[in-house]
This record gives C-alpha cells, sequence and structure tokens, in this order.
C-alpha cells in the first residue's frame, strides 16, 4: 500500500498543512447549483408565495448531540405563523416528519419532506425558497453551498466546533449564514423569540423592496432557476 502514494494526511490535518486561517478560508459561494431537471420536477410544489422559507427542525437522532441540537418538537416553531405574509415549507425528513405531516390547517406550511429522496432533491427545493431556518444539520450546510440564506439554531452545549464562538454569522458562508444562538442550555424559546422578530424586519424589507421593483401583485411567478450541473 505504502508504493501507491508518497504522503499521506488526515482530512482535518489538511487546514495545519494549508495554513488556513479565518482570513482565508476558501469561502467562494455557490460552488453547488441544483439540477435542473430536479428544479423543474419541485417547481409546482414549492408555494408560490411572496416569501417561501425552508424549516428543518430535527437531525438524526442517532447524533451524539442531538438532544440538545435538534428541537423537541415543531411546536416550538408555533411563533413563526405570526409572521405575516410568509410561506414554511418543511424540508424535515426522518424524525419529526410525521409531525409536519399532520401539521394544524391554521399552519401555513408545506410538507415535502417525506418526497425528498437525496440532497439533489433537497438542493432543488432550496434553490426556490427565499430563506431556510433549520437547527445544525447537514441541510444548513447546503443551503450555505447553494448561497440560499440561511439562519441555523445552535445549542448552548455541545455547539459545533464549525461555528467557532461569539459570532452570529459564519466565515464558511459569509453573507449568506446567520446564527442564533441559545443563551442557555435548552433556551428554545427565547431563541425562537429572537428568529421570530428578526423574521419580521426581513419580511418587511423583502416585501418593501419587491413593492418597488414593481411587484404590487402580492404574488410572484418565480421561474424555475436555470442551474447549471457543475459541482
Amino acid at each position: 500500500m505504502s508504493s501507491e502514494f508518497d504522503f499521506w494526511c488526515y482530512p482535518l490535518s489538511l487546514p495545519l498543512i494549508f495554513g488556513t486561517t479565518l482570513d482565508n478560508l476558501p469561502a467562494t459561494i455557490p460552488y453547488l447549483r441544483a439540477e435542473p431537471e430536479r428544479v423543474l420536477r419541485w417547481a409546482a410544489k414549492v408555494p408560490q408565495a411572496t416569501l417561501r422559507v425552508g424549516l428543518a427542525w430535527k437531525g438524526s437522532s442517532t447524533h451524539k448531540n442531538d438532544g440538545n441540537r435538534s428541537l423537541p418538537s415543531l411546536a416550538i416553531l408555533a411563533p413563526l405563523w405570526s409572521v405575516p405574509g410568509i410561506a414554511f415549507v418543511s424540508l424535515q425528513k426522518g424524525a419529526g416528519e410525521d409531525e409536519a405531516s399532520l401539521a394544524a390547517a391554521h399552519q401555513p406550511l408545506t410538507h415535502l419532506g417525506s418526497a425528498i429522496a437525496d440532497f439533489a432533491d433537497s438542493a432543488a427545493i432550496l434553490s426556490q425558497l427565499d430563506l431556510l431556518i433549520c437547527v445544525d444539520t447537514a441541510v444548513a450546510q447546503l443551503a450555505g453551498a447553494l448561497g440560499t440564506p440561511c439562519w441555523v439554531l445552535l445549542p448552548d452545549y455541545g455547539t459545533d466546533w464549525r461555528w467557532l464562538e461569539d459570532r452570529n454569522d459564519s466565515p464558511w458562508y459569509p453573507e449568506v449564514m446567520r446564527l442564533f444562538r441559545q443563551s442557555a442550555d435548552g433556551d428554545w424559546a427565547g431563541v425562537i423569540a429572537r428568529v421570530v422578530e428578526a423574521l419580521h424586519e426581513w419580511a418587511m424589507a423583502r416585501i418593501g423592496s419587491e413593492a418597488s421593483d414593481g411587484d404590487t401583485a402580492g404574488l410572484r411567478s418565480r421561474a424555475p432557476l436555470q442551474a447549471d450541473n457543475k459541482r
């Protein structure tokens, strides 16, 4: 085996070898594109609304810190429904999927997670959303790679090292990722309260921007993203 290569290195040691710092992270985004045929396939299922916000509130139950990083239930996100003008889209797959399927009629939530087969499907949906709000799970990284704005809800205990400390942004995904951290262990209510406030401000700014661009119909007819297959 040793004759087949000249050097070897653990993947997580590569930043040390390359001299990577926060100032020179390779953070040019997007570096992924949704497949055009997948985008077209999902276009009819994604709600046609002025603002479309994706949700994912649980990660894999096998993750060692899942009890802290995942939300206890979809009900924790209920205050989001108070923000007008937004159609929410569930990308929840696996744990928590049943909650989305049985969501009450008053919740402005379209559940697509059950029909997602792979990350290519998730990418196709994300490419047609204005924002993703999620816990620390794979779909957050996918959104960042696609350049889709993403707000990540982070636990106080066991926060993944990639989110660093004491900051509300991510150098891995500049100008795309916003972090909402618990101020105390288990305090999701406080996190969601801050998200609701930020979402109100974000929605008002977006709706005002679209109105100034001549969108007075209240609905958007967005053409499917004409993305290429570069990976």
